[in-house]
């Protein structure tokens, strides 16, 4: 027992660490950037809040476990944005393997059952195969866009993002899992982009 409450707040107190990750979206009013911490809470009450936007075969309490855990590994890596280019882009092999690498370490923290239940979850998030992960993806792609919609244009203008990356980066894996949900923001999207 002794053991077993070691790794799990050795995980715990590692965890903490994500608050001090600072990412490119900034909170809703512009004043300061979020931190993963914060964006990982936002995505689990997006997750419980629009649960009604879910297709019927996804559990949104599977999809909240894998919001709340979905970007530890940026205590390792760091925030890639989405909208970043080079061999650190969003997305590239680089990064790829280096986020598989900080989730070897960072769930390792944890008991053999806890850690192998929580990494499955992250692998599946990353995949982006089942019905739970496609929605919570498209979660994930959708608050920085409402963030940056709240926050006057926010990375858009940063990265300088055209409507066509905007719909091919993040649109489509919206609508993926949640179509009626992008048919609505891209609407508000619009005007930024004329």
């Amino acid at each position: 027992m002794t053991d077993r409450l070691e790794a799990q707040f050795a995980f715990l107190n590692e965890a903490d660490r994500l608050k001090s990750v600072l990412r490119a979206s900034t909170l809703c009013d512009g004043s300061r950037p979020e931190n993963s911490g914060e964006h990982s809470w936002h995505l689990a009450l997006y997750a419980l809040v629009l649960a009604d936007q879910a297709g019927p075969r996804v559990d949104i309490n599977r999809v909240i476990r894998m919001l709340l855990i979905h970007d530890l590994v940026e205590i390792d890596v760091g925030d890639v944005p989405i909208h970043s280019a080079g061999g650190q882009a969003h997305g590239s092999a680089d990064t790829m393997a280096a986020e598989s690498r900080a989730a070897d370490r960072i769930f390792g923290l944890l008991p053999g059952d806890l850690a192998a239940d929580l990494r499955a979850l992250w692998d599946e998030f990353e995949a982006a195969q089942t019905p739970d992960s496609i929605f919570a993806k498209s979660l994930d792609r959708v608050q920085p866009v409402m963030a940056n919609l709240q926050s006057g244009g926010g990375t858009w203008i940063t990265y300088n993002v055209t409507a066509e990356q905007l719909e091919t980066r993040v649109g489509a894996k919206i609508a993926r899992g949640a179509p009626a949900l992008w048919d609505w923001v891209r609407a508000k999207t619009a005007a930024f982009f004329q």
